[in-house]
């Protein structure tokens, strides 16, 4: 999955020389939390929520209104931005982008091209919406995870059965994270499977693997094991 595919364009930016007040305007209007600053075709750094709030609280008593607005229609963004930041390239993964904002601790990047243009950013947000739309999220079916054997054809073995008692697999994450030494954790999201033929599938599955949990959307019940 490539951040081309996934981050939010075209990226809305914002001039150097142009004032907090209108920086935060565009913040709330597009609903987003960091803008790329530009200087003419260069990006010259980004402005956060963070970076506004800390130069909103520098020498302004917070019960005078006016005098706040007063500071960000004055202070050009320039003068609070963060320069010099992270960016990541359109090919990157989004895993690896994930990483990167991870270990900064930062909300979001600039993607820019080979040629460094700001062709639009990629968010913490945009990473959870891709989560959600691998995993199915809204809609419904069964979801349950399994511990296995940590090899291809235990794999092969869970998937055919699934379909031989009539499911349809929407979604499949498999990991070892948190899996016992030699084990694989898989995470499965399915449909078209009548209430009958699931808890006669479950019960095979038992006997093949270690059954974590069942979470049912359809009936609104969920097993931890």
């Amino acid at each position: 999955m490539l951040v081309n595919d996934w981050m939010s364009k075209p990226a809305v930016t914002i001039d150097a020389d142009a004032s907090i007040a209108k920086a935060v305007t565009l913040l709330k209007r597009r609903e987003i939390n960091m803008l790329p600053v530009m200087e003419g075709h260069r990006l010259a750094g980004i402005i956060a929520h963070t970076d506004i709030q800390r130069a909103s609280a520098a020498g302004v008593d917070p019960l005078k209104q006016d005098e706040l607005f007063e500071l960000m229609s004055q202070v050009k963004v320039r003068s609070v931005m963060t320069r010099a930041p992270i960016t990541v390239k359109p090919e990157y993964t989004v895993e690896e982008t994930a990483e990167i904002l991870l270990v900064n601790r930062i909300s979001g990047v600039p993607v820019v091209d080979g040629e460094d243009k700001v062709i639009g950013v990629i968010t913490k947000s945009d990473i959870f919406q891709l989560i959600l739309i691998l995993v199915g999220k809204g809609k419904r079916g069964i979801q349950f995870a399994l511990e296995i054997e940590n090899r291809p054809d235990r794999l092969k073995e869970i998937t055919d059965l699934i379909l031989d008692y009539g499911g349809r697999i929407s979604s499949l994450i498999s990991s070892l994270e948190r899996a016992g030494r030699g084990q694989q954790r898989l995470y499965f999201r399915i449909y078209d499977i009548d209430q009958p033929s699931f808890l006669r599938l479950t019960e095979v599955i038992k006997e093949k693997a270690n059954l974590l949990y069942i979470i049912n959307h359809d009936e609104r019940t969920r097993h931890i094991f």
